[in-house]
């Protein structure tokens, strides 16, 4: 067995006990080159861009597979992204017949309806329609609205003055997309339309409020969540969606407020400020399918702009976006045959089981949780269901129709196709085996309402797992992430429900208090942290939560596994590392990052996760093991004082 490291990669000038994310990256962080198509590099990506390359395999063998097959289906969705010649020949053609369904509109009831047809066929509107089981009964498929209606990333941006310099520039981007569409008066219309977003990002719940899971659990008969919409015909909207009879009865308005602010805004007089805004939905939408110039401007915005990246990504990458997106789980069915041997699926089901057992033996033993609430707890843990690798039964693509000559009827389609998909799930048994991540995909979730944990294929492999190398890192990095998403199961919002996904409290009023206190104190450890690359800009703690629950509860308690998998004996030294060390090397090599300003802004505004640097630091400082595993005292710049460090699970 090998550690899992190179010691040449450690820090000559920095000591762990000051920084252990520096100690671990630094060398790494100095030497890579963060690639122009990207606004953030590190462990996620660079597994991510192999799992691509895999991709772009078989999507180009796809290409020509027999014709009427789900291979040939994939392959034309591919060919029709990467014939840029007939797409620079269509111009904007594809744009024409809906704009002028837009110009032709003289109602707000025609204005809902139009806004209804384009949302099922893929166009932004002022909700956001999914499927989702019943949070209040797990058992039912239930239809859940979300609000909507902006064109930039949150609606802070909307509103806080460091983000001026982007409004600003999204206006100018809105008017330049409005010309090369042909639309007259673009400067005007663009001012308007930033003004009428600014309106709806007014009645936006934030961030923090929008991730509380009792808040937004509004759960309304149709007739009384659209009489909240005032006088404006609610009804219209939804006809036009064309949805099964009966999949709006119930609905879940997950921010109420917004639907009276957004219906005050649909008057007469605000009809044609709503048309132009649904003609820019309509272009933006499209845009990274149009000809180059769309393509070019839609990214010198969402991409230069917001997030600092400095050229596209190549075509190839786009494409394989596209079609993974669209048709997932068939490309996830060749990966897995192609990349993941059964033989890593059997260690992952080892690890978690020793990590299952032991959080029931960090739950059993918590001094400050009572028997009534530890057992609640306990029954929950013993209810959760881990899914690793890919899904027992593939997604099923037969009714979606894909021409390898038109990329935009093809994403328009396969919008359609989702969208009438989650629909159609109302009134039918909750399919408790489906998986709503690719086995592709370089991450892991848990789902409160399915109280599961899954882990997708692709991020089974180094530097998260390694069968070659000592079990120290392994369960430093993919335990602790394995660890993490259980730990989601009991943060501030997971732990809100049963073990059979319900939302309820079992919880004793104590308890909660107590659990709150130490959820208290780690908001305020994150409120205190500013990356480096913004000095000025601070964590949101309170957004950032639940993610740090996570990290907490994942990493300590990957430690306790760790243990177990010894079976009593020492951890071996290996390349003059303890196991401890290598422990902590693993979970701060996971974070490794090199990440551009702009993006560190971005995601401070709108990502319930921390900046990886503090995920890599100020977890640790938390854990006492970490304290004697590198001998870190009060003079060392890790130090945190006893009385101030968390511990929750």
């Amino acid at each position: 067995m090998t550690s899992g490291f190179d010691l040449a990669d450690l820090s000559k000038t920095v000591r762990p006990q000051d920084d252990l994310y520096q100690y671990v990256n630094s060398e790494w962080i100095e030497r890579t080159t963060m690639p122009q198509d990207k606004a953030r590099y590190g462990t996620f990506d660079i597994l991510a861009d192999g799992a691509e390359l895999a991709i772009r395999a078989i999507l180009d063998e796809a290409r020509t597979a027999p014709e009427g097959g789900e291979a040939r289906k994939v392959g034309d969705l591919y060919s029709s992204f990467l014939d840029e010649e007939r797409i620079r020949a269509r111009g904007v053609r594809p744009l024409i017949d809906r704009l002028a369904q837009v110009d032709a509109l003289s109602s707000i009831d025609e204005l809902l309806a139009l806004i209804g047809r384009l949302q099922r066929r893929g166009v932004g509107g002022f909700y956001a329609v999914f499927v989702d089981n019943d949070p209040g009964d797990p058992e039912r498929y239930v239809v859940l609205l979300e609000q909507g209606g902006l064109s930039l990333p949150d609606e802070s941006y909307y509103r806080e003055e460091h983000f001026a310099t982007i409004r600003d520039a999204f206006v100018a981007h809105v008017q330049r997309m409005l010309e090369l569409a042909g639309v007259s008066d673009a400067a005007a219309r663009a001012r308007r339309i930033f003004e009428l977003e600014t309106k709806i990002a007014a009645g936006h719940w934030n961030n923090v409020e929008s991730r509380d899971s009792e808040k937004t659990y509004n759960l309304k008969p149709w007739a009384e969540a659209s009489e909240l919409f005032g006088e404006v015909r609610l009804e219209v909207w939804h006809n036009a969606l064309e949805a099964p009879v009966g999949s709006f009865d119930d609905v879940v308005l997950r921010q109420p407020s917004f639907a009276s602010a957004v219906g005050a805004l649909f008057t007469d007089s605000n009809l044609d400020v709503w048309k132009d805004w649904l003609s820019w939905q309509i272009i933006a939408g499209d845009a990274p399918f149009l000809s180059q110039e769309f393509v070019d401007e839609h990214f010198d915005f969402y991409g230069r702009t917001l997030t600092g990246a400095e050229s596209i990504r190549p075509r190839w990458k786009r494409g394989v976006a596209l079609v993974e997106g669209a048709m997932g789980e068939a490309i996830g069915k060749i990966y897995v045959e192609r990349n993941y041997p059964p033989e890593v699926k059997a260690r992952m089901d080892e690890l978690v089981v020793n990590l299952i057992e032991a959080y029931r033996q960090s739950i059993t033993d918590l001094e400050w949780m009572g028997e009534a609430t530890r057992r609640r707890a306990l029954e929950k843990l013993d209810a959760f269901t881990p899914k690793i690798g890919y899904p027992v039964r593939w997604r099923d693509y037969s009714t979606l129709r894909v021409d390898a000559n038109d990329v935009l009827a093809n994403v328009r389609a396969a919008t359609e196709f989702e969208f009438q998909r989650n629909l159609t799930k109302i009134g039918k048994p909750v399919d408790r085996d489906e998986w709503f991540m690719t086995p592709q995909m370089v991450n892991a979730y848990y789902n409160p309402g399915f109280n599961e944990v899954v882990f997708p294929a692709s991020i089974l492999q180094p530097p998260f797992f390694d069968a070659q190398r000592d079990e120290a890192a392994n369960y430093g990095a993919i335990g602790a992430v394995i660890g993490h998403e259980i730990g989601h199961g009991f943060d501030d919002q997971g732990s809100k429900f049963d073990g059979t996904g319900k939302l309820a409290d079992w919880w004793e009023p104590s308890d909660r208090a107590a659990f709150e206190e130490r959820t208290k104190a780690l908001i305020d450890q994150f409120d205190a942290l500013a990356p480096k690359l913004t000095p000025e800009l601070h964590v949101n703690g309170a957004l950032t939560v639940g993610e740090n629950i996570g990290d907490l509860g994942g990493l300590s308690i990957a430690w306790k596994a760790y243990l177990i998998s010894l079976n009593g004996e020492e951890p071996p030294v290996i390349d003059g590392l303890t196991g401890a060390q290598r422990f902590f090397f693993a979970w701060a090599q996971t974070w490794r990052l090199k990440i551009r300003k702009e993006e560190v802004e971005r995601l401070l505004a709108l990502d319930p996760h921390s900046p990886d640097e503090f995920r890599g630091n100020q977890i640790v400082r938390n854990i006492d093991e970490f304290y004697r595993a590198f001998d870190v005292t009060e003079n060392d710049a890790m130090w945190l004082v006893p009385t101030s460090r968390v511990t929750i699970w």
